[in-house]
């Protein structure tokens, strides 16, 4: 049976949507999904022989096209090369949705697994206000190609924004509660210690909203290795970052003025000041969320972006080695 023989009138639409999701690669979960599409709704019920040849296309594309798991999805970047995710090539996420908060199966974090059998360092992401995201899972999937064993954390329960109301909401909700946010982040650090394939070490990075609760954790969280922040909220007080106990990352933009430059100056005047080394710099002509979104103005933030990515890399290899 081929797909000419198939597509013909009555054969029911659930049929096609599931075929549709196979073929956009998001295997094996699409085919767990298609599975249930077939018998769902009852208004389709599908012949024996319609699942045959559901499974037969969603097991021949799994196995010839998608990176099976522990593979990386894309490669490593060489000098002057951005990663894909930050410019809007990259393949759809290869990695894994994974639950870490016991008795709650709403929040689904994501993990990529380089190719070997490790032991790997990790590295663990916190997304945007917006939540998580595909961006944030295909960042974690080149991490994952750089050699690091990637998790991307939910700080918002499954749910995510579309507009900036919704956004808003769920960022306000979740600063409302500072200890559960540590708390989530610290059951992902116990996950991932708990691995036979984690060397133990990991260093935490968010961006916008999930660079700030990145800094946070640095202060407040289990102990890790390092805190790489992308244009996130900050501390200025020195007495307070002295809680600090590993080297620190920072990208900052010139242009936004939620996170202007003056205060980014002081919060690195902090670090200084009690001695934390760090890595702190402020790109000129560009705004915030710029090295997510490189796409969006690629004449201003390419040139940043890779110089952040360049510098990020060696980060991690500094602190995770």
């Amino acid at each position: 049976m081929n797909e000419g023989d198939l597509r013909r009138p009555g054969m029911g639409a659930n049929f096609w949507v599931a075929l549709d999701v196979i073929r956009s690669g998001r295997m094996p979960t699409a085919l767990v999904r298609c599975v249930r599409l077939a018998y769902s709704r009852g208004r389709t019920m599908l012949p024996k022989r319609m699942v045959q040849a559901l499974l037969f296309f969603g097991f021949g594309i799994a196995f010839h096209a998608e990176p099976a798991m522990g593979q990386a999805a894309v490669k490593p970047t060489g000098p002057g090369e951005l990663p894909p995710a930050i410019i809007g090539t990259a393949p759809a996420p290869s990695g894994e949705a994974v639950t870490y908060l016991a008795d709650d199966d709403r929040t689904s974090g994501y993990v990529a697994v380089p190719d070997g059998d490790g032991p790997f360092p990790a590295v663990i992401l916190i997304h945007e206000w917006n939540g998580l995201s595909d961006n944030i899972r295909q960042v974690a999937d080149q991490l994952a190609a750089e050699g690091y064993l990637a998790f991307a954390v939910d700080l918002y329960r499954g749910r995510a924004g579309t507009t900036r109301d919704e956004n808003m909401a769920l960022m306000g909700e979740a600063r409302a509660d500072e200890p559960a946010m540590v708390a989530n982040i610290d059951a992902a650090t116990r996950w991932l210690r708990a691995r036979p394939d984690v060397t133990g070490k990991i260093a935490v990075m968010g961006w916008c909203f999930g660079g700030g609760v990145a800094l946070s954790y640095g202060l407040e969280g289990e102990q890790h290795e390092g805190t790489a922040i992308f244009y996130g909220r900050l501390v200025e007080d020195p007495e307070v970052l002295r809680a600090l106990t590993h080297p620190v990352y920072g990208t900052f933009a010139a242009n936004d003025r939620g996170i202007p430059p003056d205060q980014v100056d002081r919060f690195a005047a902090a670090l200084r000041s009690i001695g934390i080394d760090n890595d702190i710099h402020v790109y000129d002509h560009v705004g915030h969320g710029f090295w997510l979104h490189v796409d969006r103005d690629p004449d201003n933030a390419t040139a940043p972006a890779l110089d952040a990515w360049t510098r990020l890399k060696a980060y991690l290899l500094n602190v995770l080695s």
